[in-house]
């Protein structure tokens, strides 16, 4: 089926913005599964340091945790796509640990990732191209009509914020964790405010939502055609 196609029938089955957002949100979390998958690795790793406070044990552990995820997904052909940024961000964590020997070092792509993710989307917003806009564009065929309605682009520069509030906590609390040699800690803290704040954010997100209706309008097709 050709791509314009698919567009318009994701368009007819959300007629409002706030539909396709949430539709697409949903979609971008992966579900429980998914928000499941992200988490197992960072738990494993956790535990396994404060049992044996052994940093090698710990991220064969961990690393061996997220490789199992991705055989179940392979064999049940569903889609690894959550499995394997977990396992990335595993492999980056169990890179930058092993060169420096400190534990802690497994946590700090996450803290820099956040921060440099936070920045960019409050960027995004001062610039008046918040990212949750483009969440319309995937829907409607059209990247940045979206911008033409000054209603949207407020709406979505709302939902933008909600977005970089967890990452601006995750960044808040850990630092200071990191700068302090909490390994344990840290595992705890990542995990709590991962897939809980994740969820949380969403939520408020819903009830920004729901308390709209902006009619949303298809690209037209392309001319010739």
């Amino acid at each position: 089926m050709s791509t314009s196609s698919e567009t318009a029938r994701e368009a007819a089955a959300h007629d409002t913005v706030e539909a396709a957002i949430r539709a697409q949100l949903t979609k971008a979390l992966g579900g429980v599964r998914g928000i499941v998958e992200a988490a197992v690795p960072t738990i494993a790793f956790t535990v396994s340091w404060i049992v044996t406070e052994q940093l090698k044990t710990s991220l064969i552990i961990s690393i061996g945790a997220a490789v199992l995820l991705l055989v179940v997904r392979l064999a049940q052909r569903s889609t690894p796509q959550f499995v394997l940024n977990s396992l990335v961000g595993i492999g980056i964590g169990a890179f930058f640990a092993s060169r420096t020997g400190e534990a802690k070092d497994v946590f700090m792509p996450g803290i820099l990732y956040n921060a440099a993710y936070a920045a960019a989307m409050t960027l995004s917003i001062i610039v008046r191209w918040p990212v949750v806009g483009f969440l319309i564009g995937s829907v409607t065929g059209d990247p940045t009509g979206w911008r033409r309605d000054v209603g949207i682009v407020r709406l979505c520069s709302r939902l933008t914020w909600l977005l970089i509030l967890p990452c601006l906590l995750r960044v808040v609390v850990q630092l200071p964790l990191y700068f302090a040699d909490q390994v344990a800690a840290l595992g705890v803290a990542k995990v709590a405010l991962g897939w809980p704040v994740q969820v949380a954010a969403l939520a408020a997100m819903v009830w920004v939502l729901a308390r709209g209706r902006t009619p949303i309008s298809p690209a037209p097709p392309p001319t010739g055609t």
